[in-house]
């Protein structure tokens, strides 16, 4: 059976899979929607599908059913006993199945082929301040790639909705295979007097990547293909993944659809929160030295906590435990950087902030989630200019938005078209029921 079969044949299961869902079970109430979920952006309400990823409050996310040590396990990685290759989650995400090593080369290969970017998106990046920030760039870069949409062609062409998912999967390969490409271009504009460094063709994703950066160690492509499968996805309600799904819905392209994700990813409550951790741990050090003492950071803590401000990379909106993508870069820097004293006072800091916040009362998860590791990985190899790592974290998350996109379109997915209400509405309702 040819690839193209294969997939076609995938799409009818999972569509009919749906329609069944929806004739059988439609009117099946999946909960209750009171006024803290209107008022609280929505947290606890259940109301989209994300085919991909599920984010368990304890467990963490899992990748098609699957946890990231299991990933780890499973995945084909660059060599043994190394970090699982990003081209082989990109597979499990369209696939739900687990790849050989002989199908990610494929991938691997298939994206370097797709990797090429057109003098104009360069072009539209160089009319920017070199000052602009790394994620104005970044989402200017993806709306200049979207002149190539094979979807908004084929769409003014007349293709049958049945079909769309088909240029919808060109294009979230295409812009999934150029998107590092982009990224280091911001890199060496910014950082690297516009030095570039082309692809390498041996490499993988991953190591593409950090190559293009200017990163040509052993361990930091390690890192750097961890770091992508780990950021990918996070199931569909993070302000990326829900943006990105939300235009996509309105049958805009997946260049346009990742930009808007790209977008919310830009603030600091969601994607940005990976340079505020860096920049603050620095604070510390520069505050108090790298020797701190427990009480000393706990002190420091407090200062933070009372001056208004929250102490990044602590809490979720969703996780009640230790994210597990904290842990595997724990694991990593155990492994890799063991002596690093900015890692020695993550560690620290993991004993210290989660019994503060659990006394100050006011947050329902006090544990680390991923933003509170990734920096110190990052500055141990020379990464340091914590102001472009969220591009970093964009460029992993076009695996996850892309792939669930291409889901979007073969399942037919509707427009989204939630009900708002007003304070008045709320309150006048409110007075009409009886109160527990």
């Amino acid at each position: 059976m040819t690839a193209e079969r294969k997939k076609g044949k995938l799409r009818g299961e999972e569509y009919e899979r749906l329609k069944k869902l929806k004739s059988e079970y439609g009117k099946v109430q999946l909960g209750n929607i009171t006024v803290d979920m209107v008022l609280g952006g929505m947290r606890g309400m259940t109301g989209l599908l994300w085919e991909t990823s599920l984010l368990d409050p304890d467990e963490g996310i899992r990748f098609r059913g699957m946890s990231i040590p299991e990933c780890q396990k499973v995945l084909p990685a660059a060599k043994p006993g190394g970090e699982p290759l990003p081209e082989g989650l990109l597979w499990l995400l369209l696939t739900g199945k687990v790849p050989t090593k002989e199908q990610v080369g494929a991938l691997s290969k298939e994206l370097r082929d797709r990797a090429s970017v057109p003098d104009y998106v360069f072009k539209a990046i160089d009319a920017l301040p070199v000052t602009a920030h790394p994620m104005t760039q970044f989402a200017t870069g993806v709306m200049a790639l979207q002149v190539q949409s094979e979807f908004q062609k084929a769409y003014e062409k007349g293709i049958h909705k049945s079909k769309y998912w088909e240029p919808t999967y060109e294009d979230s390969l295409s812009l999934i295979a150029r998107v590092p490409i982009v990224a280091s271009y911001i890199y060496r504009r910014i950082y690297k007097d516009g030095k570039v460094i082309p692809m390498n063709d041996s490499l993988d994703y991953g190591g593409n990547f950090s190559h293009m950066l200017g990163f040509d160690s052993p361990e930091m492509q390690e890192l750097m293909r961890l770091y992508v499968t780990i950021h990918s996805d996070h199931e569909g309600g993070n302000v990326s993944a829900h943006a990105g799904h939300l235009v996509a819905s309105a049958l805009s392209d997946p260049y346009l659809s990742f930009a808007a994700a790209l977008n919310g990813l830009a603030g600091p409550l969601h994607g940005l929160a990976n340079q505020e951790v860096l920049l603050w741990i620095k604070s510390v050090v520069e505050e108090c030295g790298e020797n701190i003492t427990t009480e000393q950071l706990k002190d420091y803590v407090w200062k933070t906590l009372n001056s208004g401000k929250v102490v990044p990379g602590f809490g979720h909106g969703v996780l009640r435990k230790t994210d597990p993508r904290y842990t595997c870069q724990r694991e990593f820097a155990l492994k890799h950087l063991p002596d690093d004293p900015l890692f020695q006072l993550v560690s620290k800091l993991y004993e210290v902030v989660p019994p503060v916040l659990t006394q100050l009362g006011k947050v329902k998860n006090p544990w680390p989630n991923v933003d509170a590791h990734s920096g110190v990985l990052l500055n141990y190899y020379g990464l340091t200019e914590a102001r472009y790592y969220t591009v970093l974290f964009g460029v992993s998350r076009s695996i996850g938005i892309c792939s669930q996109l291409i889901w979007d379109r073969a399942l037919g997915l509707p427009l989204e078209r939630p009900k708002s209400v007003t304070m008045e509405l709320l309150e006048n309702h409110c007075k009409k029921v009886p109160l527990n």
